[in-house]
């Protein structure tokens, strides 16, 4: 068996969700827990279309395996109109032989996202992304506002979770609250999980 690991879980298409993916996982080790960093790769509309097993450059492919075997996750996407990205949803839509088995429940979770503007969806797509995590039933984990960066950004950050302004043309990088606000969110859920383990 092999030692216990938070899956960091993200789908990025210009590079701001998995820099909040980096940030959140420095927070999980932080706790003193392995913090596993992988993506998913897009959806093509072309349906003769496939994908090396291993992408390219960045993180690699999350398998089931990755998924089932953890003791927590941390779920990010850009939004898409108030939702997490397709890529991901196909990713998670795939997950019913978990959930039939309960796989995941009593595991803690919790959620990130990035939006190009103030106002683009952070929070539904926040509270969106934590449905199909309840219904594996997983235990939802936020930030508390004993992190005082909640009460201080002007950008990304809330309760739901850690979120990103990456700006309209997606290359904003993270703030000092938003960073800290990562980071909070890896630590608490790395906490989690390891009390639970326990």
């Amino acid at each position: 068996m092999s030692a216990p690991y938070v899956l960091v879980l993200y789908y990025s298409r210009h590079g701001a969700t998995r820099s909040m993916a980096q940030q959140i996982a420095r927070g999980i080790e932080q706790a003193g827990i392995e913090a596993r960093v992988r993506t998913v790769p897009p959806v093509s509309t072309q349906c003769e279309a496939t994908l090396p097993a291993v992408p390219n450059e960045g993180d690699i492919y999350c398998t089931e395996a990755d998924l089932k075997d953890c003791a927590g996750l941390a779920l990010g996407s850009p939004t898409r109109f108030g939702n997490m990205a397709s890529a991901l949803k196909h990713f998670v839509d795939s997950t019913s032989g978990l959930w039939m088995s309960g796989a995941l429940i009593g595991k803690p979770a919790s959620v990130f996202s990035s939006t190009s503007s103030l106002h683009g969806g952070q929070e539904t797509t926040l509270l969106s992304m934590m449905l199909p995590l309840m219904h594996h039933g997983m235990v939802i984990a936020g930030i508390p506002y004993s992190e005082t960066a909640l009460l201080k950004t002007q950008t990304g950050g809330t309760p739901y979770g850690a979120t990103h302004v990456a700006g309209s043309d997606s290359n904003r990088p993270l703030d000092e609250h938003e960073t800290t606000l990562c980071q909070a969110q890896g630590r608490n859920l790395g906490q989690l999980a390891l009390k639970l383990q326990d």
